[in-house]
Parts: structure tokens; sequence; C-alpha cells
């Protein structure tokens, strides 16, 4: 018996899927719950124009992604800090940071979790932040830490 999943099922599938299930499997616990409907012809239409949209969606978000990567790029933050003797840092410097400054300088608002430092920022200079703007897709700025 073919169906379609309604849901994502732990070791069957995930949501959209046609499979072919047993005829007791779907008769007695897929259809019953409502995890899946039966792959008849309208239904069958009716989930690959669910599944072409969400292509075309994930298609734009990587699209914007890609855009919004490459304006990054182009972004130099400087962030001024207190320095102590032999030039040491009082504190740190973290992806919370950096988002404030991108806030307030290019009101770009930007999750400090999906900021990284690479090598972490030790002293006064110019360091790379790592920004994770979609899951595939990175873009990187550069951080002038600055006596302030």
């Amino acid at each position: 018996m073919k169906v379609i999943l309604q849901q994502d099922i732990k070791k069957v599938g995930n949501k959209g899927d046609i499979l072919e299930v047993s005829e007791g499997y779907g008769r007695n616990f897929l259809l019953p719950k409502k995890y899946a409907v039966e792959a008849n012809t309208a239904n069958m239409n009716v989930a690959n124009a669910k599944k072409k949209s969400a292509q075309l969606k994930k298609q734009q978000e990587t699209d914007e992604a890609k855009l919004m990567a490459a304006q990054l790029s182009k972004i130099e933050v400087s962030i001024p800090v207190k320095i102590g003797e032999g030039g040491k840092l009082f504190g740190s410097v973290t992806g919370k940071d950096v988002a404030d400054i991108l806030q307030t300088t290019h009101n770009l608002e930007i999750d400090k979790r999906k900021i990284e430092i690479k090598g972490g920022i030790k002293g006064v200079g110019d360091y790379d932040a790592v920004i994770k703007v979609h899951p595939e897709i990175t873009s990187t700025i550069k951080v002038h830490v600055i006596a302030g």
C-alpha cells in the first residue's frame, strides 16, 4: 500500500515522503492515527505541489543568505576595549559584543550564537569573525579591537 506521510516518523520516513508500506501497518496504524494519508491521485498532486513549494522556499532562503554573506564580507567593525598593563584586555570580546556593534552601527540584527571569533581575542589588533548566515553559508568580517 502506498502512503504519504503527514509527519516525521522514526525509522520510517519524513513528512511528505511517499512510501510503500504493508497493508496492515498502513490501515491499522498510520491511517487511523493520521500519520499518513493514502497515496491516491489527488493526494499525490497535493504532496508534489507542497514538495515543489518547499524546494522553491529553500532555494529563495539560500539566495537571500548568499546576498547577506556578500554584504557582510565588506563590513569591518571596531570595538573599543579597556587595556591594562602590558596590553592585556580587561574582560574579553565575544560574539555578543560583535553583534551589538553590528546592530548599532550597521543596523544588522545577527544572533550572537552565530558569530564565532577564530582563535579568540587576546589583545589589541585585527581579528576575523565568522558569521553563520545559513546552515551551509558563512561570511567573514574583520574585527578591529582598539584601545578605548
